[in-house]
């Protein structure tokens, strides 16, 4: 979708005191460039941080009078990326007792705006009514200007107000429109929200005339912005703080179409501002956590409650290294994954868990790693982990297993970094681990592994979601769901499971228990106050904990949506720590003869032909004639052997088992 033309010369705007007083005022439109490169010295945007896949955070600072603009300014800019299929936009959804222009949404904070809804990200948008800066939450709402949740008109187009908006369709396909009088076309429209006038259009910067204009909205103030990308593939979500001497003093609109520029943004309006701009998103614990630091809060400790939202679904951040594969055959494997960055590549493995033996290590910098391991001793198990480092950081896979000669591969289905909600919540008597049970009122979605170390003292990583604590001293017990997708064929499959786990811990699947750690078999009943029989390692949970899971209760994977449960006990009510992460494998039987699991993959570039193949124990052979003699090919690395394009005759390949 494109962005609408500006076909008009002059922006009107009809600012309207939702009491009945209006004011109208004409506007110039001039286009004209704000001079960045002298700005830069003193207007500085950070690196952008991943919050969520798909949403990234940036922090950009201002200094007065120093090169830059005349204003002390914080601002804090979500980057939303549009083409993540898993990205999903909401705005305020309509109240219950819903009546256009009167009683539309629900008035509240942002931050309980976003727990309400389980978002990852929340930012107010519309103005509304009324406009009473400290109001019970649930208040009824009139929102100013278009509104469509979900595909519903929540607040029409307002006859007596002019507003910009920003529209989006259910693949999140993006349009601005700058001026939506008389009205706007909702067709097709799944997600829109509205703000005041625009302040940047098709990549310049059209406010310096709103410095003519008097009227407040147009003078320093805490703003909110939202901005798209010329290639509408980027979303921008921008608050300035404001109204605060020595931190944060507010911005002009000329200044707010700056930070805009800066961050990438072709086209920008402004949203409703003031003591409403809060820009929030979920924590680790699934908590609201307030990015800015909104001009109430130093005035009441309060968040304004307002009658206008927009969100972001996402999910949380993939693992550096995913896509892991093992394929075995009698003597060799054959171990691919991939990273999200480049990195180096080696595969750890041995007899047991401690490991003990390396590939050499691959100093060469990519995203798709393959090693192969030869003179393995065939009918024997092998554990394994891959390890990729970049310049600052080393990543390693959970430790998986293969075993040569049954011709099974490994297959990753997530990594240790996996998300989970999870609650502390007594849960005696409750089917929570139902696959239809509803945890929406649960906490997360937290990446793991997730922990509570009060001592601390647990070497255990990567610590990525820290849980709350009962007092002193962890829960008993904290419960654990996460859905995850099979779509391979259940034929001949079984699941290997690689955790770390302090201290004792109950699997389900699809609500069936199928394993338990460091507790009694069935039937021995557990309830939430049974404390595990015993712990890991030295009371730690740095060494991994590996079953599997096969035959009868096979049976309770399924095609398609799948849930695991986990409920993790302590060892004692006074131990300090808890630990919780899991990384799931399944391994599927094939056969060495199967052609699809040894097709000879062509590429080329700049003359160069490159042969790639999956599988391990295969010989990459040679001829000139078809009818003649084969050769054993040298110089073959990792399942890849690449040749200079038009040298010699012709030639054949094949790989022999």
């Amino acid at each position: 979708m494109n962005t609408n033309s500006v076909g008009i010369n002059r922006w009107t705007r009809l600012a309207v005191g939702r009491g009945g007083r209006s004011v109208q005022r004409s506007l110039g439109l001039l286009f004209l460039c704000l001079g960045l490169m002298s700005a830069r010295a003193a207007t500085e945007l950070g690196a952008w941080v991943p919050l969520f896949k798909g949403v990234d955070h940036a922090v950009g600072t201002n200094t007065a009078n120093n090169g830059g603009f005349s204003q002390l300014q914080v601002v804090h800019i979500i980057r939303v990326d549009l083409a993540d299929p898993d990205i999903q936009l909401f705005a305020s959804p309509r109240m219950a007792d819903y009546q256009v222009n009167s009683q539309e949404t629900y008035g509240h904070t942002v931050s309980a705006f976003l727990l309400t809804n389980q978002l990852q990200v929340a930012i107010n948008a519309n103005e509304f009514y009324p406009v009473d800066t400290y109001q019970d939450d649930g208040t009824a709402m009139d929102a100013a200007g278009l509104i469509v949740s979900r595909g519903e008109v929540v607040s029409p187009q307002d006859s007596d107000i002019d507003c910009a908006a920003i529209l989006f369709t259910t693949n999140n396909e993006a349009k601005m429109v700058f001026t939506n009088w008389p009205a706007t076309s909702t067709e097709g429209i799944y997600t829109a929200v509205s703000g005041t006038y625009p302040i940047l259009v098709n990549g310049v910067n059209i406010s310096y005339d709103y410095l003519n204009d008097s009227a407040t909205i147009h003078r320093t103030q805490p703003r909110t912005a939202f901005g798209l990308s010329a290639d509408r593939r980027y979303l921008f979500l921008m608050t300035i703080d404001g109204r605060q001497s020595g931190y944060s003093v507010g911005a002009y609109d000329y200044q707010t179409a700056a930070w805009l520029m800066l961050a990438g943004a072709a086209d920008g309006i402004n949203m409703d501002g003031g003591g409403s701009t809060t820009l929030v998103v979920e924590d680790s614990v699934g908590n609201a956590n307030r990015l800015n630091n909104p001009s109430t809060i130093p005035d009441s400790g309060k968040e304004r409650t307002v009658g206008g939202h927009f969100g972001v679904y996402a999910k949380p951040v993939p693992g550096f290294i995913n896509d892991i594969k093992a394929i075995p055959s009698d003597t060799s494997a054959a171990i691919s994954w991939t990273t999200t960055n480049t990195a180096t590549t080696k595969v750890e493995y041995g007899l047991s868990t401690d490991l003990g033996i390396a590939s050499e290590e691959q100093a060469d910098l990519t995203t798709n790693h393959t090693v192969k391991l030869t003179g393995l001793t065939t009918d024997t198990g092998y554990y394994f982990r891959v390890v990729s480092d970049t310049a600052t950081e080393q990543h390693a896979s959970a430790i998986m297993y293969f075993k040569t000669e049954f011709y099974v591969t490994t297959n990753l289905l997530f990594d240790l970094t996996n998300a989970w909600t999870y609650t502390t919540a007594n849960l005696d008597g409750v089917k929570w681990m139902a696959k239809a049970y509803d945890d929406s009122s649960w906490l997360g979605s937290g990446p793991g592994l997730l922990y509570v170390d009060l001592k601390p003292l647990n070497a255990v990583s990567p610590k990525n979601t820290e849980m709350p604590a009962n007092g002193n001293y962890p829960f008993y017990t904290y419960y654990f769901r996460s859905h995850f997708q099979f779509s391979d064929s259940l034929t001949g499959v079984s699941l290997v499971f690689s955790n770390y786990i302090d201290d004792g811990a109950v699997f389900y699947l699809n609500g069936v228990e199928i394993n338990r750690l460091r507790f009694s078999a069935a039937p021995s009943l557990i309830s939430n106050s049974t404390m595990a029989e015993s712990y890991p390692c030295e009371g730690n949970a740095t060494c991994a904990d590996l079953f599997t899971i096969s035959g009868d209760l096979m049976t309770n994977l399924v095609s398609g949506d799948n849930v695991l449960a986990v409920e993790v006990h302590n060892y004692n009510g006074q131990s300090q720590d808890i630990t919780f992460g899991a990384a799931l494998f399944y391994l599927k039987p094939y056969s060495p003869g199967d052609t699809t699991q040894i097709t000879l993959k062509l590429a080329y570039v700049n003359g160069q032909l490159t042969l790639t193949w999956e599988g391990g124990g295969y010989t990459l052979q040679q001829t000139e004639n078809l009818t003649g003699s084969w050769t054993d090919v040298t110089g073959v690395s990792n399942n890849s052997y690449t040749v200079t394009a038009n040298e010699g005759g012709p030639r054949f390949y094949r790989l022999r088992d």
